[in-house]
């Protein structure tokens, strides 16, 4: 066999020859492991962490805040020395912003790292020695006993019973039976590799010997931890729209700017420096300096509120956001659908089926026949005894919890005693024996001493190898009839029989079972799926939103999953192997066409998830295990268990449900899109007001007269009621029927045509009334300073009534008006601060204001309210005529 052969094929002897007289316990020479450690580094993985000073840096890669740097720098050259500080204190706080949403994400790479073993039990120069699990080295021969993390990729050559849990890295709920023997195909998926253990996985049961086949970051482990790293970071949809608004209004605004300075040098109509500030003034009051800040906030409260109402924590802002335009989410299925906890639901006995209810190992249900309480029968009795039994697994109870400490499918049966027998009864029998599961004869025996001295032997196990020793009155064909019918529901079936042996028996060997014994029954077993996301899925389809399985379990067990979950009307089912055979054009396709995947690779989770982004469809990924993580990263908006999962998991999500319960994810949808639609409206209303500063400016300088608004003044209105008064939209409800429309469409944009419309009549009226106000101020005998300040309440009041237009599709008075109590509290807080912008003689100083007459603050008001009744007049029009249409489609069928 040439060194390309997968490790899993080479057949044990192959790896002896490397060691003395063949004996795998001479292991390396010290010399031989000295000169490859040397030669190839410590078996140990590297986790990069960015700087914290490049993070905050990063912060001002802004296209707003490139503009806003370059105004400061101008002001500064200018000795508007204020004006300055104040628009570096606008920038500064963006930075400080962005800079802890970035760093409240901690390092996936690092609790990869952390996972791996700290010891190895090897042999060396014929002597077993424990070593640093980092001088690993390949060829390294490693003792793994029960309780043992693996500490590299390891080839089994010996093994004794040896069970090693896997479900971390493939999916796979009950722990895996491990052989020598090598596997013939060339193609086999993770979970099947059983003559394989693989670095920071567990072993559970038995003892073995595996020879190191690969460590550090050439370990399956080492290469989700280098797929982790290799995974670019992508902006949300919300931020994509954004940065596209921003860089849209940025170019509008610069290109007004030096067309307006040009224009006010050829017709000369101030001196330079004048001109200078004056276009500075424009820009500063026309750039939306509060998007930044209030974006931030609407989503900082919106992570609040998913953290309060719906167990979910956001770690990055946006991604609350991203939940509300997902498309589709691909989801693993161990530990995210289902339990993690495997259950027994059926159990066969004298031909009769029961039922039993109840999922997981809280020992709560019952056993039903033909959905009644079946009778406590004494066949039935002595089914659940055996399995209690034959079994070396402990079902303990910790702060309302119930866990194993041991197998699942041996916790399984615990529970199901349980169900018909009070938790911690302590039975009766007296152990005298036990043989414990063999992966050669594929069950395990409890030999027991009964109340009445008869000795009795129970034992359980693959149904293959109990039902040819059954004795008396066996049916044989029904019974390979019932096992194939539950194995085709995706379900683990296990055979469950006794018999009673001489008094002077005291041990139990393979041969007394060969014996015989009596048959009582089968049990089916499977990871149940959590009751809760069965709702959540339909919820999920009617909002246009696709779920697809990627996990590393059997296809039949994943597509029986599916099916009880209403995943989809008609299921199909792809392998991992098969999804490797596809081209990269292929696999966009497979994506669209099936909504199972099975025996996966943490490489083909990531693969399907970029597949789907491929799409142009926004994804999220769920999953629990460290074989997630790739995916997780990827996906725009990945989401780990936070009980079950792995600290891997979960330092890669952008989102931890924190009582594992997928129907969260219904919750967050519904929670993402009101987010978005809030975010819209809050922008919306922005900039409007933004763009009528910068109007009233530009008109000033073409009509040669005085400025009327100072950039401080400008800074107010954009940062401090603009936020102030946008705080509202953070507590605005839901519209109707949020959760029966689609998601909206990748790359599509923030504003349609009419909300272009909208912006630019408000913007033009905002201006309008602010600049006849203050012609009418100046006429009637006022100074400047009074004027702007009366101009600049204008346009605060402007922003108060037009709030109330752009809160709701609905009219402004109507119902909706007290659907958000807050909002007139929020808008009481922003009247006191325009009172002590108005009147406080340092607010004075500063911004350029002065004190109003009640007549003057009745203007303020009588002008403010146009731009509402406008875009109140609009919405008429639009209701009306959004009727007509609706009736003549009515009339038409």
């Amino acid at each position: 066999m040439t060194k390309s052969t997968p490790d899993y094929q080479r057949p044990p002897d192959e790896f002896a020859k490397d060691y003395q007289n063949g004996d795998f316990e001479q292991g390396l020479m010290e010399v031989e492991a000295s000169k490859r450690l040397a030669e190839f580094g410590k078996n140990q993985l590297s986790s990069p962490v960015t700087p914290k000073w490049l993070i905050f840096i990063r912060q001002f890669n802004n296209m707003i805040i490139y503009i806003l740097l370059f105004a400061a720098l101008l002001t500064i050259l200018m000795q508007h020395y204020s004006d300055a500080v104040i628009i570096g204190i606008v920038v500064v706080i963006n930075a400080f912003i962005g800079y802890y949403q970035e760093i409240s994400a901690s390092n996936a790479l690092a609790k990869i790292k952390a996972m791996m073993a700290t010891n190895a039990s090897v042999y060396r120069d014929g002597n077993r020695i424990d070593i640093p699990a980092t001088d690993l080295v390949v060829g390294d021969v490693v003792f793994l006993e029960a309780g043992d993390n693996v500490p590299a990729d390891l080839r089994i050559v010996e093994a004794d019973n040896l069970r090693i849990q896997e479900s971390a890295l493939t999916g796979e709920a009950d722990s895996v039976e491990k052989t020598i023997e090598s596997l013939p195909a060339s193609q086999i998926a993770l979970a099947d590799q059983h003559n394989m253990a693989f670095a920071t996985t567990a072993v559970t049961n038995g003892s073995g010997l595996g020879v190191v086949v690969a460590t550090a970051a050439d370990t399956q482990i080492g290469q989700i931890s280098s797929a982790v790293q290799a995974v670019k970071p992508r902006k949300t949809p919300l931020m994509r729209e954004i940065d596209q608004l921003g860089t849209g209004v940025s170019y509008v605004v610069l290109g007004a700017a030096v067309v307006l300075f040009a224009l006010g040098l050829f017709l000369q109509i101030y001196a330079v420096s004048a001109l200078a500030l004056a276009v500075v003034t424009m820009i500063v009051g026309s750039m939306p300096e509060g998007l930044p800040a209030t974006t931030s906030v609407i989503l900082a409260m919106g992570v609040s509120d998913m953290a309060k109402r719906q167990h979910a924590i956001i770690k990055t802002l946006p991604a609350v956001e991203t939940l509300g335009s997902v498309d589709v989410i691909a989801t693993d299925k161990t530990g995210t659908l289902t339990q993690n906890q495997m259950t027994v639901k059926d159990i066969i006995i004298d031909h009769e089926h029961l039922t039993v209810t109840g999922d997981g190992y809280r020992p709560a249900g019952d056993i039903l026949q033909d959905n009644q309480p079946a009778p406590l029968t004494e066949k039935l009795d002595l089914f659940l005894r055996a399995g209690f039994e034959a079994n070396d697994t402990v079902l303990v109870k910790t702060d309302d919890q119930y866990e194993i400490n041991g197998e699942p499918t041996d916790g399984a049966f615990l529970t199901l005693f349980y169900k018909r027998h009070p938790f911690g009864e302590v039975t009766s029998e007296t152990e005298i024996d036990m043989l414990p599961f063999d992966s050669d004869y594929r069950y395990m025996a409890k030999l027991v001493q009964l109340d009445n001295g008869q000795k009795r032997l129970f034992i359980k196990g693959s149904p293959d190898k109990l039902m040819p020793i059954a004795q008396g009155d066996f049916d044989q064909d029904y019974w390979n009839d019932t096992v194939k019918a539950l194995s085709l529901e995706g379900k683990r079936v296990v055979a469950v029989g006794y018999r009673d042996v001489a008094a002077d028996t005291m041990s139990v060997t393979h041969e007394l079972i060969a014996e015989g014994i009596q048959f009582l029954g089968v049990a089916g077993i499977i990871d149940p799926p959590q009751e809760s996301v069965v709702t959540a899925l339909a919820e999920m389809r009617r909002a246009g939103v696709a779920v697809k399985m990627i996990t590393g379990d059997h296809p039949l067990t994943a597509k029986t999953i599916g099916e009880k979950l209403g995943l989809a009307e008609n299921i199909n089912v792809m392998t991992g192997a098969e999804w490797d055979q596809l081209s990269e054009v292929d696999h966009q396709a497979a994506v669209r066409d099936h909504q199972v995947f099975a025996r996966t690779t943490p490489k083909n989770k990531l693969e399907i998830v970029a597949a789907l982004q491929a799409n142009d469809q926004v994804t999220a990924m769920t999953g629990d295990g460290v074989n997630d993580a790739p995916a997780l990263k990827q996906a725009d908006i990945g989401v780990a268990m936070g009980i079950k999962g792995t600290d891997v998991a979960k330092d890669a999500a952008d989102m931890i449900l924190t009582d594992d319960n997928f129907s969260t994810m219904s919750a967050a949808i519904r929670e993402g899109r009101r987010i978005y639609d809030n975010i819209r409206k809050s922008i919306l209303f922005l900039l409007p007001t933004s763009f009528a500063e910068g109007l009233i400016v530009a008109l000033t300088i073409l009509f040669q007269r005085e400025m009327p608004l100072q950039a401080p003044q400008l800074l107010w209105i954009n940062m401090v009621s603009a936020i102030t008064i946008q705080f509202a939209f953070i507590f605005e409800p839901a519209e109707a029927g949020l959760m029966m429309r689609p998601p909206r469409k990748t790359g599509s944009h923030l504003m349609n045509r009419h909300d272009v419309f909208q912006m630019a009549y408000v913007s033009i009226s905002m201006a309008a009334m602010g600049l006849f106000a203050y012609d009418w101020l100046l006429g009637m005998g006022a100074d400047q300073a009074t004027a702007s300040t009366m101009m600049v309440n204008i346009i605060v009041i402007s922003k108060i009534f037009y709030l109330f237009n752009i809160r709701t599709n609905a009219l402004a008075f109507s119902k909706s008006f007290f659907s958000n109590p807050k909002a007139f509290l929020i808008i009481a807080a922003m009247i006191v601060l325009q009172l002590i912008l108005t009147y406080v003689p340092f607010m004075q100083g500063v911004f350029y204001t002065e004190p109003l007459t009640w007549m003057e603050w009745g203007g303020a008001v009588l002008f403010g309210t146009v731009p509402f009744l406008l875009a109140e007049a609009d919405k008429i029009i639009r209701h009306l005529l959004a009727k007509r249409s609706t009736n003549k489609a009515v009339s038409a069928r």
